[in-house]
């Protein structure tokens, strides 16, 4: 699944290459991914241009002279830049052509992902963009801030830190990589994380999250680009992925277990 580092890639990556491209017709081949009005959504979208492309959490923005295009690639979810004479692909669900003959095609193959189209002046009252939680780097994010998110959560703090209303945009590779930077233990209750590890989860996140996106994110098996880029940050994980692997700190097996359905990957000696 794409997490913030990826998707800012992908958003940085079609920046470059769609911007200010007047678009000429929305071909729209599976109608579920679409969540607004879908009789408007082609009428509101032609002869439009996507003027910028913005990011909230793991959700794209598109922006184009009156209205917000919100994109969220859920699990397979990736956008294609082809020629429109190419032949279409079965999992090409939404198609934007350009009047310049290039397409920027949507590709899902479990067709989970989502658009919605919204005026933009309702951005920050639509539901999931109102519920994102501060994202790694942001001034606001501070041990104290997590601390009064965790405070009554009984829950395993992995679990917690996957909820996308407390930090915005980290998926299960980053929690992963995070916890192992703060030397925590995925099954602690959040509840009895203490400030110097909240600490630590701030400026694991920044760090881990900054350097993600510089090398273009994480390229594996659940997600990989479709516009050229190949993340390298993969070359750089500690203990996701890693199971039998000796733990770059003391040399020990890294273990993989199932929190609340998600693989988590950890060092039992340096994550007590």
């Amino acid at each position: 699944m794409p997490e913030i580092a990826e998707v800012e890639t992908v958003r940085n990556t079609l920046k470059k290459r769609i911007l200010n491209k007047k678009i000429k017709d929305v071909i729209i081949n599976y109608e579920p991914i679409i969540e607004s009005d879908k009789n408007n959504f082609k009428k509101d979208l032609v002869e439009k241009s996507f003027i910028d492309i913005k990011r909230r959490g793991k959700w794209l923005i598109f922006e184009t002279e009156d209205r917000y295009l919100l994109s969220h690639l859920r699990m397979e979810g990736k956008f294609f830049i082809k020629d429109s004479t190419e032949d279409i692909n079965k999992h090409e669900h939404i198609i934007f052509r350009f009047f310049d003959n290039t397409d920027l095609r949507y590709h899902d193959t479990r067709k989970f992902g989502r658009m919605n189209l919204i005026k933009k002046e309702e951005l920050e009252k639509t539901e999931c963009i109102k519920k994102q939680g501060l994202e790694p780097g942001d001034k606001k994010l501070t041990s104290s801030y997590l601390l009064e998110k965790f405070k009554n959560k009984r829950l395993p703090i992995k679990t917690v830190l996957l909820d996308q209303t407390i930090i915005s945009g980290l998926g299960n590779i980053y929690v992963n990589e995070v916890l192992f930077y703060a030397r925590i233990n995925p099954l602690r209750e959040a509840r009895s994380i203490k400030e110097e590890e909240a600490s630590l989860i701030v400026k694991g996140s920044k760090e881990i999250i900054d350097e993600a996106i510089k090398m273009g994110g994480t390229t594996i098996k659940s997600y990989t680009s479709s516009l050229g880029v190949t993340g390298r940050f993969q070359q750089k994980l500690k203990v996701h992925k890693k199971e039998g692997e000796p733990c770059p700190r003391c040399g020990k097996p890294i273990k993989n277990i199932k929190i609340g359905g998600r693989s988590s990957y950890f060092c039992e000696t340096c994550q007590k």
